[in-house]
């Protein structure tokens, strides 16, 4: 897993980026493991407005890349804007558990193991006030899949087939701009209504006033379900189970065992959620109790890795691999709040 630390405004980081792959002799499209073909093109047209009306600092980021590269930019807005909804996306999953030891976030990103060296862990600092600084992981670039902000919001995300594709913003684009943008779950939900929703995902959202919601969405219908005294804890894999949303499942084949990942989760926490700290939230996501991240790597598939978020503190701790064999590790990053 790479670690890169950005600062600037979103172009001029784009534009490192981007320079800095073509002096490793790197060419970003290379990297891209699935084909860039006309359905991507035409999707990036109808996705342009959505994305100038509601992000158009990740735009300015793109296209530096691309400047870096000196490639052209649809074949990145191709590969970037169809992630999560016209592509298989990673298969993960998080919780949100709240009690007397505090409130905590956890988070496995299980994905193919032939993506791990790209796999990248990344802190943003803005200059000019673009969007609040932030900590976050991800299988891809630019798109994020779990974070941490300045304000100390909490974020991860699971991808869900979707039933249908529509202009608007994937699972990803829409995690990094929450980051960038919102200081608390009540900010996130209100932001996550108003954008147009490309495909279908989940997000498990925390902030440091230990608040917590989770998000099923998906192209016409968003349900949001909050942490209280009656629930203490919410949890996604990559499928929808909550009612309202459970018409819109299209599930694949090949689930990676989502069903059974969820159930391990909720068997756990429905008996021993208030006994859930940072050691047992690290323990539930390595398998200790029951699977989680137990792949046979032969098939090219794996955990590449997984993260608990302490609210309380901002704290980050990763193993940077499948959390059976990785050790979590606290995350150093200039952490601020406001």
């Amino acid at each position: 897993m790479q670690q890169l630390n950005f600062q600037g405004d979103h172009y001029s980081i784009g534009r490192t980026f981007g320079t800095e792959l073509k002096r490793n002799n790197l060419c970003l499209l290379d990297m891209i493991p699935f084909e860039l073909d006309e359905q991507r093109s035409q999707f990036i047209k109808t996705c342009l407005p959505v994305y100038q009306q509601y992000f158009p600092e990740i735009l300015a980021e793109i296209q530096g890349i691309a400047d870096g590269q000196e490639i052209s930019v649809q074949p990145l807005q191709a590969a970037l804007f169809g992630m999560y909804c016209l592509m298989p996306g990673s298969h993960c999953s998080s919780f949100i558990v709240k009690n007397r030891q505090g409130c905590f976030l956890g988070r496995n990103s299980d994905f193919l193991t032939f993506t791990e060296e790209q796999c990248l862990n990344t802190s943003y600092t803005f200059t000019a006030n673009e969007g609040f600084n932030f900590l976050g992981n991800t299988t891809a670039f630019v798109e994020m899949e779990d974070g941490i902000n300045q304000h100390g919001l909490s974020i991860a995300l699971t991808s869900v087939a979707p039933y249908k594709v529509q202009a608007g913003l994937n699972v990803g684009m829409l995690l990094r701009l929450v980051l960038e943008k919102c200081r608390t779950v009540h900010e996130a939900a209100k932001l996550i209504r108003e954008i147009p929703h490309a495909g279908s995902g989940t997000l498990v959202i925390g902030d440091a006033n230990a608040e917590g919601i989770l998000v099923e969405l998906s192209p016409d219908q968003t349900a949001i379900y909050s942490l209280d005294e009656a629930e203490s804890y919410l949890i996604a894999t990559n499928m929808f189970n909550t009612p309202g949303m459970i018409k819109h499942n299209r599930l694949p084949e090949d689930t990676w065992r989502a069903e059974e990942r969820y159930e391990t989760m909720r068997k756990y926490l429905k008996e021993y959620a208030a006994e859930v700290d940072i050691k047992k939230a690290q323990q539930l996501l390595a398998g200790d109790y029951g699977f989680m991240c137990d792949y046979d790597r032969s098939t090219g598939k794996d955990t590449v890795w997984s993260c608990v978020y302490d609210l309380d503190s901002s704290q980050v701790y990763r193993a940077a691999g499948n959390p059976a064999n990785s050790p979590f590790k606290k995350d150093i990053w200039p952490k601020q709040r406001d």
